[in-house]
């Protein structure tokens, strides 16, 4: 069974080290120690919405909680941290990664800070990011909390709506995560289809599990790269389950270049609004991210490790994506660049009378129709080239992402080679 970040486990997905057998002594114990590091309130909070005492030691392990983590073994969920080896191709465009690294005004702000490294927080560097997501997005102060990435306040936001009695439902094909883990902790997952535009079908998610803890929306959405309209956000988030939240994922947002949801936090609604530096910043190895919703939220949310996560950050990564996030005329010649670089791409794929479902993003889905995705992606490989995967729900449809212009260009050249 496959891990949420790409590895797999077995068919008990609880991780058990060479020398601690299920059921023994040590393994208890492991356990023991992990759930009496969660605190007081949050133990409380989980057993009171339907979670074993044994689930709770799983919880821990989604948050890596001190060492007793390690000593249990490494999280299925998260393939203990440990990342799939790097492609080998020339061309990499199976990631969503951008094609260049991180924008030049948060390169020079990376470096500047390097030397205070010495310092935990020199200045106030978290609290000049919070203000330059302000000066962005218009959101309070107290509604912007930051992470190292957004992987981490996807899962956590399961954990903190979700339990046995109230589930999680998703789109499907969408970004797995959010599914994945919500399964490792036993809640109720559904996976509802897109619509025929390839939109949410956001009616049909409600109708799906009218009770659930959490609705998952990623828009644009990967693996499709198509963006649900904001009207039908606001008609879940108007019709949902009173204590139910709505996430709402916009990694891709700036390459869409299309009005956001982040005038639903400032409302006050019952969303989490998560954005992430790893896609058009092109700061994917440098993990920054950051969430935006009510204070009584994102206290929820904290209270599993004391908000450790979110107030512990690389001051490289923090000082880059501050400089980053305002330089709104890089941010648009940038997504320009992705434009005519897919542009260029898909026209070629129409000359060859592929299939590809229409996208706002920095990737798009080809349908192979009678030839397994699985076999495209080798056969690209003999190219040197790396496209992405598939879903389940598409055994035949690959996604990639839009690289440069020379990597698509070298894309397109593999692709006459074996697609004949």
């Amino acid at each position: 069974m496959a891990d949420p970040m790409g590895g797999h486990r077995t068919e008990d997905p609880s991780p058990q080290p060479p020398h601690c057998k299920a059921g023994s002594a040590t393994s208890r114990a492991s356990q023991k120690t992990m759930i009496e590091l969660l605190s007081g309130e949050a133990k409380d909070d989980l057993l009171d919405r339907g979670f074993s005492r044994r689930q709770l030691g799983r919880i821990a392990a989604v948050f890596s909680v001190g060492a007793a983590a390690a000593s249990l073994g490494r999280p299925a969920w998260a393939s203990g941290g440990i990342p799939d080896p790097a492609p080998s191709a020339k061309v990499r465009i199976g990631a969503n990664e951008c094609w260049t690294g991180p924008l030049a005004p948060g390169v020079a702000a990376a470096m500047a800070i390097i030397p205070s490294g010495n310092r935990y927080e020199p200045k106030d560097q978290r609290g000049d990011f919070i203000k330059a997501v302000m000066q962005v997005e218009g959101a309070p102060y107290d509604h912007v909390a930051p992470w190292p990435g957004s992987s981490d306040p996807l899962s956590r936001a399961v954990v903190t709506f979700c339990s046995p009695n109230r589930g999680l439902v998703t789109a499907d094909p969408t970004f797995e995560l959010a599914g994945r883990t919500a399964e490792w902790l036993g809640a109720p997952v559904k996976r509802v289809p897109l619509k025929a535009d390839y939109t949410h079908d956001v009616k049909a998610m409600l109708a799906a599990d009218p009770n659930a803890g959490l609705f998952y929306v990623c828009t644009p959405n990967n693996p499709t790269g198509t963006v649900t309209p904001l009207a039908d956000i606001e008609w879940l988030v108007a019709n949902k389950p009173a204590g139910s939240i709505v996430l709402i994922d916009e990694a891709y947002t700036h390459f869409a270049g299309v009005p956001t949801a982040s005038y639903m936090v400032t409302a006050g609604k019952d969303v989490i609004v998560m954005r992430t530096f790893s896609k058009i910043f092109g700061m994917a190895g440098m993990r920054m991210g950051y969430v935006m919703t009510r204070p009584d939220i994102i206290a929820k949310m904290m209270r599993y490790d004391g908000g450790m996560q979110s107030g512990a950050l690389p001051l490289p990564s923090l000082a880059c994506a501050t400089a980053s996030l305002t330089a709104a005329d890089l941010i648009v010649a940038r997504r320009k660049e992705m434009q005519e670089a897919r542009g260029m791409t898909l026209e070629h794929l129409k000359k060859r009378g592929l299939t590809v479902i229409p996208t706002n993003a920095n990737m798009f889905m080809i349908d192979w129709k009678t030839v397994p995705a699985g076999k495209m992606q080798a056969a690209f490989r003999t190219q040197s080239v790396e496209i992405g995967r598939s879903w389940p729900i598409w055994p035949t449809v690959s996604r990639v992402t839009v690289g440069s212009m020379d990597e698509m260009k070298a894309f397109c050249a593999g692709l006459d080679k074996v697609w004949t």
